[in-house]
């Protein structure tokens, strides 16, 4: 166990003491996630000892504010396969993930979400769509989504379309988190892992090769998505900045979103008023044409904002991740 805190890109652990490296490693990010947690820890095992090839899973836990922590010390005292890294602040998905990946020290990794949405015995059927079709990358297809359809379907639709068209990879799930990397592929931009939010599309962009493969996704029990609707509008903004401190976006975020919505309903309010009273409102009409203007304005700031965010964290070079502690 070791106490001293390791900045961005840490060296891969070294081999375990009897001389073996494992053939896969698996990278969990983790962030409150005490419930899942005792079930997730059994399944791995369970599929990986039943895979028959020497595994190793490297947790990542995002600082967490529930028992995840004590659960993941409890997971690696019973089991030194599990290793764990403990960050300092809460950096998010994307960060913490270049975080296990720095970590990992298998020549193919997995990574996934700590939710049980992602079924651990998928992860064998992922590892061999590398090494069956020789490709860099096996990306993961959500099959028969657990998820909504307004909230969360759609506006996945309609960025993974933008990505496609994007980044010419033509994948149907860039927003599945459980996938497989050859180290090949993801190391070249490993820097850059953790400040874009689609580490998959990222990877493919230097034109690593890819197979799809279709996994079981399972329903969220009792927890709602993290994923309200201003973050997938800032999530599509995020894409267009990335393949094509933030107030200035969130104004724009906020004044685009707030116009949107008021220049629909002083529009339905004219169109209303035509019709009851027979009589064009032309000031109506003219004050939802100003709002709508300034909604368009308002994305374009959200745009601005977004491209300024990037230059200043790449001018101040703050690391990405701080670990607080490494148990290996």
């Amino acid at each position: 166990m070791a106490h001293a805190p390791a900045i961005v890109q840490t060296a891969p652990l070294e081999v375990a003491g009897d001389g073996t490296r494992p053939d896969v490693s698996v990278v969990v990010t983790i962030f409150n996630e005490e419930r899942y947690l005792p079930a997730l820890v059994e399944q791995l095992r369970a599929a990986l000892d039943g895979w028959g090839r020497p595994w190793e899973v490297v947790f990542v836990d995002d600082r967490s504010q529930d028992g995840s922590r004590e659960l993941l010390r409890a997971a690696h005292a019973a089991d030194p396969r599990f290793h764990v890294l403990l960050l300092k602040r809460n950096v998010g998905q994307h960060p913490a993930m270049a975080a296990g990946m720095a970590a990992a020290r298998a020549p193919i990794v997995v990574t996934m979400d700590g939710d049980l949405q992602n079924d651990p015995a998928d992860i064998p059927k992922l590892v061999a769509a590398i090494e069956d079709d020789g490709v860099e990358v096996a990306s993961g297809l959500r099959g028969k989504r657990a998820d909504a359809l307004m909230t969360r379907k759609l506006p996945s639709r309609a960025i993974n379309g933008m990505l496609r068209r994007l980044t010419k990879v033509e994948i149907h799930d860039y927003g599945c988190a459980f996938n497989a990397y050859r180290r090949s592929a993801f190391e070249p931009v490993l820097h850059a892992i953790g400040k874009q939010k689609f580490t998959k599309a990222l990877v493919l962009s230097t034109g690593a090769s890819v197979t799809e493969v279709e996994l079981r996704h399972q329903a969220r029990e009792g927890q709602r998505s993290s994923y309200s609707t201003l973050r997938l509008v800032r999530l599509a903004l995020h894409v267009l900045t990335g393949f094509f401190p933030q107030p200035i976006q969130w104004a724009g975020v906020l004044l685009g979103l707030f116009c949107s919505v008021a220049s629909l309903a002083v529009a339905i309010y004219g169109v209303g008023f035509w019709i009851v009273q027979n009589n064009f409102p032309g000031l109506t009409f003219l004050a939802s044409l100003v709002l709508f203007v300034l909604a368009v304005q308002g994305f374009i700031l959200g745009l601005l904002g977004e491209y300024v965010m990037r230059i200043q964290r790449d001018v101040e070079r703050r690391p990405l991740y701080v670990i607080d502690e490494v148990l290996e």
